[in-house]
């Protein structure tokens, strides 16, 4: 969550409200589950840590006053190392699917150069898991395990493919292409 908000915050400076409300739109229905206390737990954790600075702005006269969250030095090169990861599996799609988000809304990276990354790093696992489960040694009940890695890493390498015919139809804000 922490690098997730991080990546939102390097499109521009943001309050709280704000950053929930680009995660619940990036969510969709996923989103309405979110704690609403969350992303100001994140933002505190992330202010002690150097990666964010806060400022008091103004409210309007129905709204009190808020505070205005940045990104520090810190807390882009975080952004930027976090975008180059390229480990997988992640137990939740949701993370990664914020990343594309988070990169195309803050023009930060090409979303289809990380799904192509992503999909490397699957595709040299799915080889590995592969070889792994053709050695006549395997016991029948680590092979068993070995099978189910082989099918979760072939529905992710399905799931990615999706991902990259839906980013290459887009602008690279995340639009689509003439709208």
């Amino acid at each position: 969550m922490q690098d997730v908000v991080l990546a939102m915050l390097a499109k521009e400076p943001a309050h709280g409200y704000e950053l929930r409300s680009r995660l619940r739109a990036a969510l969709g229905p996923l989103g309405e589950t979110m704690n609403a206390g969350q992303i100001y737990v994140t933002l505190t954790r992330l202010g002690k840590a150097g990666m964010v600075t806060s400022q008091r702005a103004e409210g309007l006269p129905d709204r009190p006053e808020r505070r205005v969250y940045a990104l520090t030095p810190e807390g882009q090169q975080r952004v930027a190392t976090w975008l180059a990861e390229v480990n997988w599996p992640k137990p939740d799609l949701a993370e990664f699917h914020l990343k594309l988000v988070a990169a195309a809304t803050a023009r930060l990276a090409d979303p289809v150069a990380l799904v192509d990354a992503q999909r490397r790093e699957v595709l040299r696992r799915l080889r590995d898991a592969q070889r792994a489960a053709l050695e006549r040694s395997v016991d029948p009940v680590a092979g068993l395990l070995l099978e189910g890695v082989v099918l979760r890493l072939r529905a992710d390498l399905e799931w990615l493919e999706a991902c990259e015919r839906l980013w290459a139809e887009l602008d690279p804000t995340g639009r689509k292409a003439g709208a």
